[in-house]
């Protein structure tokens, strides 16, 4: 069976994420900025780990070939990567806000560019946020900005994919409206959903959504 490609994962969604694709079957590969990514699901469940900054091109494309070596292309590619940090207009340098894109945004279309031309089905899917820009997140507010379009234009250039995101509204925690498990849900359910019901995004804003 095809595997899972999750890009950007650690502890919190990224690794609720994991599980619930694990829960059903699939196998993982999970690409991170450190070593031991496996350890983020039980034993029992098949995963392997890879390690690359996904601002570095060329680190990110060998860990992405290495996973099709191991798994073959994916069944789904989770892109979960973020740089969360606050910053008012003119705050950050030119070069820090394009750190900030390059992890945002342009991981994702390295990655994107890299898997889906070999692809004649499945998905790939964006962690998003920010559904409304904020002036103390300037970078970030600007990357999901850019992802919303990245997920349009991957759509139209690959019909076949069901390209989306999974927008998050509001801060990231256990045990609240925002828990990772809650949030891994719509990512399943964005999988799932059959090609004549495809969504191109889910806007998580509490438990009931």
């Amino acid at each position: 069976m095809a595997g899972v490609v999750i890009i950007g994962a650690g502890p919190g969604i990224g690794r609720a994420v994991a599980l619930r694709f694990a829960r059903e079957g699939r196998p993982l590969a999970l690409i991170s900025r450190s070593a031991g990514s496996e350890s983020l699901v039980p034993e029992e469940f098949s995963a392997h780990s890879y390690v690359a900054d996904c601002t570095d091109e060329d680190a990110l494309r060998a860990a992405l070939d290495a996973a099709v070596e191991d798994l073959g292309l994916p069944e789904v590619i989770v892109y979960n990567a973020a740089l969360i940090r606050p910053d008012a207009p003119g705050e950050l340098s030119m070069r820090d806000q394009l750190d900030a894109w390059a992890v945002n945004v342009l991981g994702a279309l390295t990655a994107a560019a890299h898997l889906l031309p070999g692809m004649t089905q499945g998905s790939f899917l964006i962690t998003g946020g920010m559904p409304e820009p904020k002036p103390e997140y300037v970078s970030l507010s600007l990357g999901k900005a850019g992802v919303r379009t990245l997920v349009e234009l991957l759509s139209l250039r690959y019909p076949g994919i069901h390209v989306a995101s999974v927008t998050i509204d509001g801060p990231v925690a256990p045990g609240t409206d925002f828990d990772p498990g809650l949030i891994a849900e719509h990512f399943w359910t964005l999988h799932a959903q059959p090609r004549g019901e495809w969504a191109r995004e889910i806007v998580h804003r509490g438990a009931r959504t």
